[in-house]
């Protein structure tokens, strides 16, 4: 996929409708902006006020289309939109909370990064889907990859005109760009089907076919051979092998070995050495084409790295990365990104609605001041992300 620009989806019944009666400035503490991350494994969902103030948030379970379908989906994300809005009617002092409460007037805009939003037909199936559901005069989906190039772009960027291009290396991997003309460059990101390789999944895939051929002899001797079971308390690939293939080890599961590959990396192991390369090459690689596409090679502009892998401080795959943007984009200013992706998914819709810059700074001191488990966590039972997964990505 080359150059696109942002498609925003709005309800045909509002399009060219009036703002509401009683509407007031950038002051008025109702919500404007539905912000929503979600990913495989959780949901995020925080409203604000045109201003940049949050007034409520909510965490909830994982965002699945392809496993469970559309509307079951959206059931997840309408459930934890419910309670973000029943928490922004508590902290008003307008009711005492919980999801039953009434349902809550639409906000002028819905930004919506999601997982599985990988083509262009996926992210316009969702936003009418989301649209259907009356949150927002104006909906926008993106991949959630977006949220996160967005989360990284900080003050000191521009918020007034962002610019830049992410990586995110999590269970998969993608990499999207933007500029302030609303020109983007993305991949599709489905997987080896459209070129993908790497991310927590595919270096476990790698990770277990040379331990698997070093045990019969097919391949080069690697520490990988015994590093790999004895993470799941097992004395030989072949115990892994039968074990995976028998249903007794999740083959999801897979993405626990990253952090083994690296270890191994570290210690010398050849074999692990060059997967550590090859996934730093793709990072870079997919990085130069965002940035060639955009226009952006002859520019100063931040290369922001983020998911589990990316933001797990791996050296050896740290210094590679930045030796080779050094040497193929010497401008590119590569920085990891730590910050919550629904702060990009907040930002992201206060530029739709063209807020100033000091509402975009008073979101993100929200998001940045707010501890780890602020101002939600995560809701008995929902899922967590395998280690090394990070962030989601289809």
């Amino acid at each position: 996929m080359g150059l696109s620009r942002p498609r925003p989806t709005t309800p045909p019944a509002t399009r060219t409708a009036a703002p509401p009666a009683g509407r007031r400035g950038p002051a008025d503490p109702a919500p404007a902006v539905l912000a929503i991350d979600a990913g495989n494994s959780k949901t995020d969902v925080a409203l604000l006020s045109a201003d940049g103030g949050v007034l409520g948030t909510a965490r909830g379970g994982g965002f699945r289309p392809p496993t469970v379908g559309v509307t079951a989906a959206v059931d997840v994300l309408a459930e934890t939109v419910a309670r973000a809005h029943a928490a922004a009617r508590a902290t008003a002092g307008q009711d005492g909370g919980g999801a039953a409460a009434p349902a809550a007037s639409p906000v002028r805009q819905v930004m919506a990064c999601l997982a599985n939003a990988d083509l262009p037909v996926e992210e316009a199936q969702l936003a009418g889907a989301l649209t259907d559901r009356g949150w927002g005069e104006r909906v926008t989906v993106h991949n959630d990859t977006f949220a996160v190039l967005r989360a990284g772009l900080t003050a000191h960027d521009g918020d007034a005109a962002p610019r830049g291009v992410a990586v995110v290396c999590g269970a998969g991997i993608n990499c999207v760009g933007m500029r302030p003309d609303g020109r983007t460059a993305r991949f599709p990101a489905i997987g080896r089907l459209s070129g993908d390789w790497g991310g927590g999944g595919g270096l476990g895939e790698e990770a277990l076919w040379h331990a698997a051929r070093a045990e019969d002899g097919r391949g080069e001797p690697t520490l990988l051979r015994t590093a790999l079971p004895a993470h799941f308390g097992l004395d030989s690939m072949y115990a892994l092998i039968e074990a995976v293939h028998l249903g007794r080890i999740p083959y999801a599961r897979r993405l626990e070995l990253a952090p083994v590959l690296f270890e191994v990396a570290a210690r010398g192991d050849a074999v692990a050495d060059s997967l550590v390369a090859r996934m730093a090459e793709e990072v870079v690689t997919m990085a130069v084409v965002a940035l060639r596409r955009l226009d952006l090679l002859e520019e100063e502009v931040p290369v922001l790295l983020g998911g589990g892998i990316l933001a797990a401080g791996h050296p050896l795959l740290d210094d590679r990365i930045t030796r080779l943007l050094g040497q193929r984009a010497p401008r590119a200013l590569p920085r990891v990104v730590r910050a919550r992706p629904v702060l990009g998914a907040a930002l992201l819709g206060l530029d739709a609605l063209g807020a100033p810059v000091a509402a975009h700074e008073r979101a993100r001191h929200y998001f940045e001041r707010a501890r780890p488990a602020d101002p939600v966590g995560p809701p008995e039972g929902t899922d967590t992300p395998a280690p090394g997964a990070g962030a989601a990505t289809g």
